[in-house]
């Protein structure tokens, strides 16, 4: 009921978030008198809050057009190469009207970035991507949010994430590829590289591991107490719940976005208010 309740909430408070936002304007605009009042800037940051949380936030675009490499500017095409149920992957193609340039192009090795699953979408690594791209031919993990993939598209769990990797590395080719994994998916990376070791198949070239909780007993933080303190039942039955009707993946058992978001302000709530 959380979810349902989470979505209704969303729904009452459209008004006050259109309101909100022409509040925040107000106090923020120069050739208005009320941004001359002392506070006007705490008063329009408030307000601002108010219309962020309950606003629908579009998927952010990549945008990048064009980067430098060997010397010139380099035009950018991104195109999906595999449509996933869960995930798409997207390359980010390389084009240049200059021989040489384009000689050396095609002699750059190939990088995947895993981007997390949850909390983000892949465009979080932007600047990741744009600099990658300078010296690489770039692919990266695009996943899709869960609430609008239809259930009758199955059940998505951690041998289906590790077997999307490994379906990735093998259409790029584990030659001359370099596989990046940022935060969450390092453990799932990990997983599905050793698991084509040991089955005798090609590799990448290498492995790097972003922020990951590779080993959860080293360094533990509140989270990994947290898990160790709580059964599974119990995070099954409070941060679980299924996607609403008004979603194409209606009836799909999910952790929500805006509870991620929830234990994120909980865990440096000081920092996220000196932010606002």
């Amino acid at each position: 009921m959380l979810y349902q309740l989470h979505e209704f909430q969303k729904a009452l408070l459209q008004p006050v978030s259109s309101w909100a936002r022409a509040a925040s304007e107000v106090f923020i605009n120069a050739s208005n008198p009320a941004s001359k009042v002392p506070g006007s800037d705490r008063l329009a940051a408030s307000y601002e809050l108010l219309y962020r949380l309950s606003k629908n936030y579009k998927k952010p675009e990549f945008g990048i057009r064009a980067v430098q490499a060997h010397g010139r500017e380099i035009a950018i095409h991104e195109r999906t190469i595999i449509a996933k149920p869960f995930c798409n992957l997207i390359r980010f193609k390389r084009f240049s009207d200059d021989l040489d340039v384009i000689k050396k192009l095609k002699d750059d090795p190939a990088v995947l970035v895993v981007a997390p699953l949850s909390g983000h979408h892949s465009t979080l690594l932007r600047d990741t991507v744009r600099t990658l791209l300078q010296d690489h031919k770039v692919y990266i993990t695009d996943w899709i949010d869960a609430r609008i993939v239809p259930v009758d598209a199955g059940d998505f769990g951690l041998d289906d994430y590790a077997h999307y990797v490994q379906d990735f590395i093998r259409a790029i080719g584990a030659e001359n590829l370099h596989v990046i994994s940022v935060c969450q998916p390092t453990v799932p990376t990990l997983g599905a590289i050793s698991l084509m070791a040991s089955a005798g198949e090609k590799t990448p070239a290498s492995m790097i591991m972003m922020g990951g909780p590779i080993d959860a007993r080293k360094s533990p933080t509140a989270v990994n107490n947290l898990a160790d303190q709580k059964s599974y039942d119990w995070f099954e039955s409070h941060v679980i719940y299924k996607v609403p009707p008004s979603y194409p993946g209606a009836g799909r058992k999910v952790y929500p976005g805006f509870l991620q978001h929830t234990g994120f302000i909980a865990m440096n709530p000081q920092n996220h208010l000196q932010s606002h």
